[in-house]
């Protein structure tokens, strides 16, 4: 896939991603969606994960936690 094309994809499902989380308060979706945007690297897909610089490292461990975090906060929500 082509890098450009792949980063409007993430943008697009991060976007939607916190949409659902803030304004329809769905947090699995929301969850779904971030992972979902995880699948689209906005950065250069052929480069190895030891060879790329520490702050795109960073965005995507901070971005796989917040995934995390919505689907842990859409399962204690729903647990009444």
């Amino acid at each position: 896939m082509q890098t450009p094309f792949s980063r409007f994809l993430y943008i697009g499902f991060v976007g939607l991603g916190l949409f659902q989380a803030i304004f329809s308060k769905d947090y699995m979706q929301a969850a779904a969606s971030l992972g979902i945007a995880m699948a689209f690297d906005p950065f250069d897909p052929n480069q190895k994960w030891g060879e790329r610089p520490t702050w795109q490292k960073a965005v995507l461990i901070i971005h796989l936690a917040l995934v995390a975090a919505m689907f842990g906060f859409g399962i204690g929500r729903n647990d009444r």
